[in-house]
């Protein structure tokens, strides 16, 4: 990609203020004409959000983007929407045992309504307080329950079963971190006592092993950078096979939103153990050795999205995938949404901007901090973002399960466009909201805050 290295946050608050503009209107939309009953929304399909049944992974996104629209715009409406949808459907999200998905369903929600109280920008109240904090330490404890031991550490296993570890789950384990800094711990037969914080480490530092790579001739693909959406052990005696991709292209290529989830959760990661003690790192070989292996893996899948991703920022949805022959020089040109070959997906830039632009604060690297600027910067206009008032979505030209054809080809076309996703939506509304803390000089935008 191409990276701008003189744009700035403030050249970009036109372009803020737009995002918030179409996401009001859009989460009203979704509001007004959307049955909790029918399940979580998903997709969308002729500009209309749909469900999709696979694991329920996508409704904290939905709530949490109304509580994102007031912490941006002040509209107290929209934190209404947010507050008692969360009371009134979040609470099985907090002890599915299913899924690995916990940090986005629940810190999504009740993480920010605690924030948000937290920063003073809601009114104080004690027993609000304790019901968002009892919620995110049970979510963490939950989540950390899902449990496979290796005999050099362990992973909290996605939905596939205890064999599999995800990619994506690098992001959600922010519940940990929120029940470890709540107090919180798993207690487990005879009551033993599971630090969430230890299991929320053990999970990072198996997630940069085995799903990483940094071109130290693991195998024949071993290119730095690159990342396997799904890691593979044998649960008899603890040991890697192989990997695997459940919504990418295959094991040995690069599935674009498994590397987003990477980036963006180790460099969150990292800002997140400044805030923790020495004393609580000694066990895992001390602040140096923790903080070397996370920056490593971070700025490691920065790279890998940077040399391998169009001109402007934006990803087609698998750096292997097949019909990227017909598109030339895809990398040294602008992408190109409405394709017939492969699809972009606007939602791993989205994702992976903020990734940028955290490790570029975190390590001083100007080269980071101004992609993620210049990523954002292409989102937060059209063809991206999304200005017609028929359509429920704010971010276009988003994939789901491109393997799996779940994702709606328009009339004329061959490839997916035009559509939106929840986890896309939310990610470009974070990340504005990220940007316009910078612009306006507000605190720093934490999930722990």
């Amino acid at each position: 990609m191409q990276i701008d290295s003189q744009l700035t946050p403030r050249a970009l608050a036109p372009r803020l203020q737009d995002v918030f503009e179409q996401a009001g209107r859009k989460i009203r939309s979704l509001e007004n004409g959307w049955d909790p009953a029918s399940g979580s929304p998903v997709f969308t399909v002729n500009g209309k959000y749909t469900s999709r049944g696979w694991t329920e992974w996508t409704q904290g996104f939905q709530f949490g983007s109304a509580i994102l629209q007031f912490d941006a715009t002040g509209d107290a409406d929209f934190l209404e929407i947010g507050r008692s949808r969360t009371v009134g459907v979040m609470a099985p999200h907090i002890t599915h045992i299913g899924v690995h998905d916990h940090g986005f369903n629940n810190v999504s929600t009740y993480g920010n309504l605690l924030r948000l109280m937290v920063e003073g920008r809601t009114e104080a109240n004690v027993w609000e307080r304790n019901f968002y904090e009892l919620a995110l330490k049970c979510s963490g404890a939950v989540q950390a329950a899902r449990w496979t031991a290796l005999k050099d550490g362990g992973f909290i296993h996605s939905f596939n079963g205890p064999h599999s570890l995800f990619v994506d789950t690098i992001r959600t384990v922010r519940a940990l971190a929120c029940g470890h800094r709540l107090g919180h711990a798993l207690l487990g037969e005879n009551d033993r006592r599971f630090s969430l914080l230890d299991r929320l480490l053990q999970h990072a530092q198996a997630t940069a092993r085995y799903s990483g790579y940094y071109g130290e001739g693991r195998d024949a693909y071993d290119s730095r950078g690159r990342v396997a959406q799904e890691s593979v052990f044998n649960t008899n005696d603890g040991n890697y096979r192989c990997p695997n991709s459940q919504q990418g292209y295959s094991p040995f290529s690069t599935w674009t939103r498994g590397l987003a989830w990477a980036m963006l959760g180790f460099a969150e990661e990292l800002e997140f153990l400044e805030t923790v003690s020495d004393g609580e790192l000694e066990a895992h070989g001390g602040r140096a050795a923790v903080v070397a292996w996370m920056k490593k893996a971070a700025e490691a899948t920065c790279d890998f999205y940077i040399e391998n991703t169009a001109a402007d920022g934006i990803p087609y949805w698998d750096t292997g995938a097949p019909g990227l022959a017909g598109l030339g020089e895809w990398r040294v040109k602008a992408a190109d949404p409405f394709n017939d070959c492969e699809p972009v997906d606007a939602s791993a830039a989205a994702i992976a901007a903020q990734g940028l632009l955290r490790l570029g604060r975190y390590t001083g690297d100007a080269r980071y901090w101004q992609a993620g600027l210049s990523v954002c910067r292409t989102l937060f206009a059209e063809p991206y973002l999304s200005t017609a008032e028929g359509h429920q979505g704010l971010l276009l030209h988003a994939v789901y399960h491109r393997p799996n054809g779940w994702d709606a080809v328009p009339a004329g076309h061959r490839a997916p466009c035009g559509e939106s996703c929840m986890w896309g939506d939310y990610h470009l509304m974070e990340t504005a909201l990220y940007l316009m803390r910078v612009v306006e000089d507000k605190p720093y935008l934490t999930f722990w805050a």
